[in-house]
């Protein structure tokens, strides 16, 4: 058992040292028997809501002001009256004007718009192993809940039974596998499954093998960056046979695995594991215009090959490349921008650099809705945006949805909706040992923490039968139970962003303001623009007495 050092008696939840912004520990491992909030999360849904304990136990909040600018140190409004978005048949009485009828959907799209039943997007799911291992407990969960999962770079050309012909895939079993799995359980009219392409993706033809195989149901997503590193995307393997096949595919693999010293450096122990690396983008355009003018070529090119969808993903560069991305987007008729400050990351990103470079994610979203605004003015369309970065618990999709409005459709998530499928796995692992090594269980047995709730799925996760009715026909034991893990978590965090919205009088997505948010501390209020907690709403009040 990890020893934890930070607590959080209410929920009798822990982590392992100071967690990160999110709440999730700086290092999340798959084979963790609990519990943060999350993982916690992801077995008793919308029971970790509330204090533990209820009927022995008084509570009360910390409520302290946190120092510095992140997503902790902005506070959300309620009120003591209204009822704003709710549908034009129903009256705003207090029989209709329920936290559990607020309603959650969304889309986003430009012509053809994608819809959504929760306002969530998992982060790119690439050719890391973890995605890999648990893809099915993800793509499952994803399409059972109706938000769209995003398969992320490389994924083809790292496939040792992918086939290459003339420089072009000709077989992806790998990104077969992943399309299908979510399509078999998606629901027609929510969701989506989205396919990101880098360098390398563009150069091996993922697009038009796509376009051939699977149509243009799925939308293509092409990556500038993330939040989690300035550079190309990364793995480590530890064979040098396949870190030769990488290479063979044009991969930069450092240490090179046909240098002869390298060779007899691993045969001797000394070198252990390879890290394959994709390039950087736009290197050949060296002012905007020429990133501008490829990035629309691409594009073009896309929709000649009949994708209908197509999204960018940027990262917490630059301010100028961001005001880059937005306009590139505009003008593309692009149906979504996804925006990742630092903060975020899932996968393989050198240490130092994943926590000294870029943005931070509330600058970087502040920033965006600047010239979003500035873009209105002009009279340019603004596309629709999704927010990223260390994004974990419902409060945090509340306020990123809102310090983005009206702008901002969706929250994009990527560890926090990644847990599940680790502890989901898991416990199907130690309950049936015959399939643990081929589903990737850690578990031998089940934990303490998970048994103080029983020994059989039914009695660990509390939307068991929820899912199984969801279902309908299939038998809720036939799917990963790191899906009925997601579904557990997103309804916690569905539930918990309704009673937030429904405090702030907000009964739809589209009804948030930024005026729901306040800062807590000045230097919040001047990087967001947002005003201080004490001042939000004090010219109102003064009215109400003096008037």
């Amino acid at each position: 058992m990890p020893e934890y050092e930070s607590r959080d008696d209410v929920l009798d939840t822990s982590n392992r040292g100071d967690p990160a912004e999110s709440g999730l520990c700086t290092l999340c491992t798959s084979d963790c028997v609990g519990k943060c909030e999350t993982w916690q999360s992801s077995l008793r849904g919308r029971e970790m809501l509330y204090p533990r304990r209820y009927g022995d136990i008084t509570a009360g909040a910390r409520n302290a002001t946190p120092e510095g600018v992140s997503y902790e140190s902005l506070r959300i409004q309620g009120y003591a009256h209204g009822a704003e978005g709710l549908p034009e048949d129903v009256s705003a009485d207090p029989d209709d004007a329920l936290y559990t009828n607020v309603d959650l959907e969304t889309e986003f799209g430009a012509e053809r718009t994608t819809k959504c039943k929760m306002p969530l997007m998992t982060g790119a799911l690439g050719s890391t192993f973890i995605a890999e291992k648990y893809w099915e407990s993800f793509a499952v969960g994803a399409a059972l809940r109706g938000f769209p999962i995003v398969i992320g770079e490389n994924v083809v050309a790292v496939d040792q039974e992918s086939t290459m012909a003339d420089g072009r895939v000709v077989d992806a079993p790998e990104l077969d596998r992943r399309i299908e799995t979510y399509q078999e359980y998606a629901d027609d009219e929510y969701g989506a499954i989205i396919v990101q392409m880098n360098v390398e993706d563009q150069r091996n033809g993922v697009a038009e093998y796509v376009a051939e195989e699977h149509g243009n149901d799925v939308i293509i997503e092409l990556k500038w960056g993330q939040g989690a590193k300035d550079i190309g995307g990364e793995i480590q393997v530890d064979s040098i046979e396949y870190a030769q096949f990488l290479a063979d595919r044009d991969y930069v693999v450092d240490p090179d695995p046909y240098d002869e010293a390298v060779q007899d450096a691993y045969e001797a122990g000394n070198i252990e594991s390879f890290a394959r690396h994709s390039r950087l983008g736009a290197t050949s355009a060296p002012e905007p215009e020429d990133v501008k003018a490829g990035f629309l070529e691409t594009v073009e090119y896309l929709r000649e090959l009949g994708f209908e969808r197509i999204t960018l993903k940027t990262g917490a560069y630059a301010n100028k490349d961001l005001a880059l991305a937005m306009r590139c987007a505009s003008e593309a008729d692009l149906d979504l921008l996804t925006i990742d400050g630092a903060g975020g990351g899932t996968g393989m990103s050198p240490w130092n650099m994943m926590n000294e470079w870029g943005t931070p994610s509330v600058h970087l979203h502040s920033k965006a809705l600047e010239y979003a605004e500035l873009m209105d003015e002009e009279g340019l369309t603004v596309p629709d945006l999704a927010f990223a970065g260390g994004i974990a618990t419902e409060d945090q999709i509340f306020k990123a949805l809102a310090i983005g409005s009206p702008y901002v459709k969706l929250v994009c998530m990527g560890r926090a909706l990644m847990i599940p499928g680790f502890v989901g796995t898991n416990i199907e692992g130690a309950l049936e040992p015959e399939r643990r090594e081929a589903i990737n269980g850690n578990w031998e047995e089940l934990p303490p923490t998970v048994t103080e709730y029983g020994d059989s799925p039914e009695e660990i996760f509390a939307g068991w039968q929820d899912v199984q009715d969801e279902l309908e026909a299939r038998d809720v034991a036939d799917i990963p139970y790191g899906a009925v893990a997601l579904w557990n978590l997103t309804d916690k965090l569905g539930a918990g962003l309704k009673q937030l919205m429904a405090g702030a009088r907000t009964f739809n997505i589209d009804a948030l303001e930024r005026d729901d948010l306040m800062a807590a501390n000045e230097e919040t209020a001047r990087v967001t623009d947002l005003p201080l907690l004490t001042e939000a709403y004090d010219g109102e009040a003064k009215a109400i007495l003096t008037e």
